[in-house]
Formats: C-alpha cells, sequence, structure tokens
C-alpha cells in the first residue's frame, strides 16, 4: 500500500459543500472548510501530495454515516478520518421526527468509532464539535435546541477522550465569533455556515490537529 496520507472528511451538509460527485478536481471538495483545510495541506504538503477526500453528505445523521461507512471510509483506506456529524439528528429530534430516536445518535456514532478502531487501527481520528447559534431554525426553538446539543457536544468530547481522537471545539469559537459580527454572519440559518463561517471550522481544526501532529 502507498505511503501517501489520505485524510477523508466525513459528515453532512455543512461537509458536503455542494462538492462534486465526479472526478472533476475544480469541485470534488465543494466549498466547506474541507475544500479550504485541502487547499492549505495541499500546497504545504506538495512534496507529499496528500490526497484530500470529502465524503460528506447532506442530511445525513449519524446513523445514516454508519450505514455507508464501509463504502465511503474503510474502503478508502484513510489515514486520517475527520468527522463532523450530529445536527441533523438534533433537528430530527426537536422537530418529533421518528427518524431522530434520542438515543440513536450516540449509538450509531460509537459503531462507527469500534468499526474504525477494529478494521483501520493506524488511523487517526478526528471528531469536531457539532455547533449552532440563536438565528434561524434553531432561535424559533431554541431551548430544545440548545437543549439537545449541548448533550450531543458533551457525548462527542467524551467519545474523543474514549477512542484517543483529536477533539475539534466548535462551539465556544463561534460563540466567541458573535462578539465580531451578529450569529447569522456565521451561521446563516443558525446551522450552516457561511464562507467566513467555514473559516472558522478550519483555523480550529488546523490549530488542534496541526498542533498536535507534527507530521499528518
Amino acid at each position: 500500500m502507498s505511503d501517501r496520507t489520505v485524510i477523508l472528511f466525513q459528515g453532512d451538509s455543512i461537509t458536503d459543500g455542494a462538492r462534486g460527485r465526479s472526478d472533476d478536481p475544480n469541485h470534488i471538495l465543494g466549498h466547506s472548510y474541507a475544500y479550504i483545510i485541502g487547499a492549505r495541506l495541499g500546497y504545504e504538503q506538495a512534496e507529499q501530495q496528500p490526497l484530500i477526500i470529502n465524503r460528506g453528505i447532506s442530511g445525513n445523521r449519524a446513523s445514516d454515516l454508519y450505514a455507508r461507512w464501509n463504502e465511503d471510509a474503510i474502503s478508502l483506506q484513510p489515514s486520517l478520518i475527520s468527522m463532523l456529524i450530529g445536527v441533523n439528528d438534533a433537528w430530527r429530534t426537536v422537530n418529533g421526527e421518528t427518524s431522530g430516536v434520542t438515543d440513536r445518535f450516540e449509538r450509531a456514532y460509537r459503531h462507527v468509532l469500534e468499526e474504525t478502531k477494529e478494521v483501520l487501527p493506524q488511523a487517526k481520528l478526528v471528531l469536531c464539535e457539532p455547533f449552532i447559534l440563536n438565528t434561524g431554525a434553531p432561535a424559533s426553538n431554541w431551548e430544545a435546541w440548545s437543549e439537545c446539543l449541548t448533550a450531543y457536544q458533551q457525548i462527542v468530547r467524551q467519545l474523543a477522550e474514549q477512542y484517543g481522537a483529536i477533539f475539534v471545539p466548535l462551539q465556544a469559537a463561534f460563540n466567541e465569533a458573535c462578539t465580531r459580527a451578529e450569529a447569522s454572519y456565521w451561521l446563516w440559518d443558525g446551522v450552516h455556515p457561511t464562507a467566513a463561517g467555514h473559516e472558522l471550522i478550519a483555523r480550529q481544526w488546523m490549530d488542534k490537529v496541526i498542533g498536535n501532529e507534527t507530521k499528518i
């Protein structure tokens, strides 16, 4: 197997970023934080030519991630897997949809991590904290949204500790960013980042991941 570094980004629409579904390198990473990170790492590590892959799919929950994990993660043999998931689980739970069973998030997330550790024991794991801001959809039922996301954030942090993953905190960074500009400037609907919001995620990711690794 090649020694080439393969970095996989997984998640929902926040990661998807309207990515291309072809081999066109101009669109394949979409316009999310994954593109920003891929651009920087691709430039800084050009001699090693790291392969950056985006497999985020809009609308996905943790259980959807697990359902496609073999095809969209294991088979790619990544050196590092970065995950950002949870807002769709919260959206459906807050709205009382049957597809948003409250305990499914942790169960599915744990299954993903356990399977990855078993099949790809050398792969490094990065778990990104799900986040919201008090504008758009979350603002219509802020108490319920906040309660649900806070629980998910605690789960992700605990899973990162348990499975030896790097945890990328994002909620506090978005809260702090709101002292500079209103919430919708960063998350236009309280959930999905603007260009500035994706830059914030990318900076946090680079700080925590590259800051913790001499080489990825």
